[in-house]
């Protein structure tokens, strides 16, 4: 069994990892941390749990969670995130990081996004970027790995196999993406409010958003060169759920079967991938609840223009079912262990 611990566990991706972790059958959940309700039962904060997993919820204490973990799980905002995880990491623990501290592999771009200093820029060099179809073999041999954002798990994997195939003009990407609420993580701001967000939309942080620097970091390395791409996230009224739509121009004529056996082979032994056949697009609510990423595709003729859409459930792979698919792979798990099942759909 592999022991288990989660900081940050009741935030909305902690919560949600916890739920696919008593699933999962080879773990064994050791320590919850939760700084706001430490001492309190988990079905005080979340009754879902009640009756089957009441946990008790405990303070921070470094020393006993590294002496009963094999992988510790660290949900916590950015710059929190540094000074929790080099002390995890002396002493000889291997984390998986939610926030976006360690996903980057030059800490100026870290300090120009996300306008604060890295503190530990040679851990920094050590950690992995966990989006497991793109660098599984480096995450197997990890000790530290930064669990990818969810707005960009979805538009690397939409994007990557038209660069890695030279389809596409790398200064024409444009990258429109829209998000439930629960990305916002769980707090009483007013903007996340119901009457707020219900029946509304809004396109916010334009050109401005930390994941355009993700992004940018992970193509570029499919295009051989530095890109940067057109980014805008919005924000719609839906609880879970992500719906990237990529644009670019094409450099020579394609048809849909060409771009569709171009993805077919590209993901050709990814699970979690689900490549749509020409003339069918994806949903959000085929994917909700699970660990899928559906993406499908049009090439737009008129304009020699594809567009790409892809889905995923922003807390699963976008959060918690990819930090849990690393943790099989850092383990040598069955990579599909605990994740293995249909979405909600409803």
């Amino acid at each position: 069994m592999i022991k288990v611990s989660i900081v940050g566990a009741t935030g909305y991706a902690g919560v949600e990892l916890l739920r696919l972790l008593c699933g999962h059958g080879g773990v064994e959940i050791k320590h919850l941390v939760s700084k706001s309700f430490a001492g309190q039962r988990l079905s005080e904060i979340y009754s879902n749990f009640s009756g089957k997993y009441d946990f008790v919820l405990s303070d921070l204490d470094i020393d006993e969670i590294v002496r009963d973990s094999d992988v510790v799980f660290t949900a916590l905002p950015h710059g929190a995130s540094q000074e929790v995880i080099t002390k995890l990491y002396e002493k000889g623990v291997k984390i998986i990081d939610f926030s976006g501290d360690f996903r980057y592999d030059d800490p100026e771009v870290y300090e120009k996004w996300y306008e604060v200093p890295h503190t530990n820029p040679e851990l920094l060099k050590k950690a992995v970027y966990g989006l497991c179809e793109l660098h599984r073999d480096k995450i197997k041999n990890a000790d530290l790995v930064g669990n990818p954002g969810c707005y960009t798990t979805c538009s690397i994997l939409a994007s990557a196999p038209l660069l890695k195939n030279g389809l596409i003009d790398e200064d024409s990407i444009i990258i429109d993406a829209k998000s439930g609420v629960s990305g916002a993580g769980r707090s009483t701001n007013l903007s996340n409010s119901f009457c707020e967000r219900t029946e509304n939309m809004k396109a916010y942080k334009i050109a401005t958003h930390r994941h355009t620097s993700e992004i940018e970091q992970e193509l570029s390395k499919f295009a051989s060169k530095d890109i940067m791409v057109s980014f805008t996230p919005h924000l719609i009224p839906l609880k879970r759920g992500i719906l990237a739509t990529v644009y670019a121009n094409l450099k020579k004529d394609v048809t849909d079967e060409d771009i569709y056996n171009i993805y077919k082979e590209f993901y050709k032994n990814e699970y979690f991938v689900r490549v749509y056949e020409p003339g069918q697009l994806p949903e959000t609510n085929h994917v909700a609840g699970s660990n899928f990423i559906d993406i499908g595709f049009k090439v737009d003729k008129r304009l020699k223009r594809v567009v790409i859409t892809a889905v995923i459930d922003n807390i699963v792979k976008g959060a918690a079912g990819q930090a849990l698919q690393n943790m099989n792979i850092m383990f040598g798990l069955e990579e599909t262990t605990g994740l293995d099942k249909p979405g909600f759909y409803l």
